[in-house]
């Protein structure tokens, strides 16, 4: 089983895999609380490197606290290719309830909660969740810029923004990464990507998978997928990968079976005319 030999350095300089795993859905219903089936979970952190994948992405969020500490059981002390990538700004009070908070005191202290969960001495990759409404925009990225002078963290990156936001945080700091919803079925960040593309900043779709009608049998995707012996998700992936080199995704799971299938995902080459076909197909959906 092989990923694309691709690669992305995130920042310029942390070289990564560009196919990662999201670590979202390795905790309980709801995002909240411990998974169902510890032991599995605890067995798909430890394929990824088996299986040559050494870029994750969580959240202090996630569970929340209980991501990060899974990966750490299951995998610190981590290798040097590998690669944890984690986030704060939101405040879990149960099972779906995302509530954000921005406060620059608080992403300082769940940027440091994040550092001793993980093991680590220095975040890799931290990203902002989201950016509060309710706090000025400035204060958090200052926050920001102060866990890198202070050593937190190395780079950083934001989630669910505008080209605007990624323009007024780069004048705080370098933007590594941009994390937004986008997928076959969801292509409202498209401008987004092109800023990203343009300006070598990783962009790591999430929600990859979903591609809602287009999964139905006989449509196009469908068709490609039965074409290739691959699943529609297979062919999903595939298409993302070869969209633009800075897309990095990030598919997650709570089961090794999904997982070495996400992966398989990366040795599949859509064909210029499949690609195309898609493509079109697609942006003609999200037109209507």
């Amino acid at each position: 089983m092989t990923i694309p030999r691709s690669t992305f350095k995130i920042g310029g300089d942390a070289e990564i895999r560009r196919l990662g795993f999201g670590a979202m859905r390795i905790t309980g219903p709801g995002i909240w609380g411990a998974p169902t089936d510890c032991a599995e979970a605890i067995r798909v952190l430890r394929r990824l490197p088996e299986l040559d994948v050494n870029f994750i992405d969580t959240a202090d969020s996630y569970g929340p606290n209980v991501s990060e500490e899974l990966i750490r059981e299951a995998l610190h002390p981590y290798g040097a290719e590998m690669l944890v990538a984690t986030k704060a700004g939101f405040a879990r009070t149960g099972p779906n309830q995302w509530t954000p908070h921005g406060r620059p005191e608080y992403l300082i202290q769940q940027a440091h909660g994040s550092l001793q969960r993980l093991g680590i001495e220095q975040i890799g990759l931290w990203q902002l969740h989201r950016i509060d409404p309710t706090v000025a925009r400035d204060e958090q990225f200052g926050a920001v810029r102060h866990l890198i002078d202070s050593g937190v963290i190395r780079h950083a990156g934001l989630s669910e923004v505008s080209v605007a936001d990624i323009k007024a945080a780069s004048k705080h700091f370098k933007v590594a990464t941009v994390q937004n919803r986008f997928n076959l079925g969801d292509r409202g960040s498209e401008d987004v990507l092109d800023y990203c593309t343009a300006h070598g900043i990783g962009f790591i779709p999430w929600f990859p998978l979903a591609a809602g009608e287009l999964t139905r049998p006989g449509s196009l995707l469908d068709t490609i997928a039965r074409n290739h012996q691959a699943s529609v998700a297979q062919i999903a992936l595939a298409w993302l990968l070869q969209r633009s080199p800075v897309i990095l995704p990030i598919p997650g799971t709570s089961r090794v079976a999904h997982l070495e299938e996400n992966v398989a995902a990366g040795a599949i080459t859509l064909s210029d005319r499949e690609f195309c076909e898609l493509d079109r197909a697609t942006s003609q959906r999200q037109q209507r």
